[in-house]
């Protein structure tokens, strides 16, 4: 439950008897790792006060949605989840953010990608000379995925025939795209021909029902996305955990102070696994197992040195497919407070 309802102001403290707080605001979606900011089960450190907004990308959540445009446009939050590439293009451009290496969403993009059910393809390299929507070019599972045909499956991006359903977050000039009409059905240009594949971080409700005419490129796309990870050691970040500068300037300490309050909701995440009847999918104990087993214990590292391969690459892959002018350097994209981490 939030502890406020209005928008932050100047002024974010707040008397608690004697001591004065800091009250910041953080925006997050809803997530199992992210139940713990909203139901008051953190230890926070002594006069740091965090208020939680639920707020969505594309789905209104409890506080709205459009969360990145509303961190990274409008600076509406001191801290809130944002998109990786969105935030790796703003940071090139200067703008006034840092990070602290926190990634609350991760995925594979090989389980993102939608064909007809009839359709022939079946693998990455299947996608050469081929029609593929995306939400955006610059949404992070697009960078990723197209960064993966190139890398994994030998498919340069430059011979997919990319179309986008948005407007890109933060302008580009000169994208190769075609910008579809706002109100185009995707799985349907899939049904009629009109495209060969789909990649979505969000596809809608529904549309891999039994009848919708619609599956997954891999036949086995688990055992693929397993390959995926024992290949490159790392289940790609979606997202990072941005703070406006002016907050990070006045509360230096609170980079390394939000990486342990983010373990701190993982933690409670996993203990809730251990009922193994707590989720609504009724094998999910089941699927952890063999997660844990094909790729062990904890593949949501936080901290610099362990993301640093999956985040060099992700860098690169933006510089290859023209949406920033130049490599960053990866502790470019986080507060000094956490280099070490």
């Amino acid at each position: 439950m939030n502890m406020v309802t209005n928008p932050p102001t100047t002024d974010r403290t707040a008397g608690h008897g004697s001591r004065q707080a800091t009250r910041l605001s953080i925006a997050l979606d809803r997530y199992d790792r992210t139940l713990a900011y909203f139901n008051a089960r953190l230890r926070l450190p002594p006069g740091l006060e965090l208020q939680p907004k639920e707020v969505g990308m594309l789905e209104s959540r409890a506080d709205g949605d459009r969360r990145h445009g509303r961190m990274l446009h409008d600076r509406e939050f001191d801290i809130a989840e944002v998109s990786l590439a969105s935030y790796v293009i703003a940071r090139s451009r200067g703008a006034r953010f840092t990070a602290a290496p926190v990634f609350q969403r991760r995925l594979f993009s090989q389980a993102q990608i939608y064909v007809a059910q009839n359709s022939g393809l079946v693998r990455g390299e299947d996608l050469a000379g081929r029609r593929v929507i995306l939400h955006a070019f610059q949404v992070t599972v697009s960078v990723q995925a197209k960064g993966d045909l190139q890398r994994e499956y030998g498919v340069p991006w430059t011979e997919v025939e990319w179309m986008t359903m948005a407007d890109e977050e933060i302008d580009r000039e000169g994208l190769p795209i075609t910008r579809l009409p706002v109100d185009c059905d995707p799985f349907e240009m899939l049904r009629q021909g009109q495209a060969d594949a789909v990649i979505l971080p969000h596809p809608p409700a529904g549309a891999l029902a039994p009848g919708q005419g619609i599956r997954r490129l891999y036949p086995d796309t688990e055992s693929e996305c397993f390959a995926y990870y024992r290949r490159n050691g790392y289940f790609p970040i979606m997202h990072i955990l941005a703070l406006r500068d002016d907050v990070a300037e006045r509360l230096p300490e609170l980079a390394p102070m939000l990486m342990d309050i983010d373990r701190q909701a993982m933690d409670y995440a996993y203990d809730l696994y251990h009922d193994t009847g707590y989720s609504v999918t009724a094998l999910q104990c089941l699927a952890q197992e063999r997660q844990k087993a094909s790729l062990g214990l904890d593949i949501w590292p936080d901290g610099i040195a362990a993301n640093r391969l999956n985040l060099e690459r992700f860098i690169a892959d933006l510089v290859d497919q023209k949406l920033i002018d130049r490599p960053l350097a990866v502790e470019e994209l986080f507060h000094p407070s956490t280099h070490a981490s």
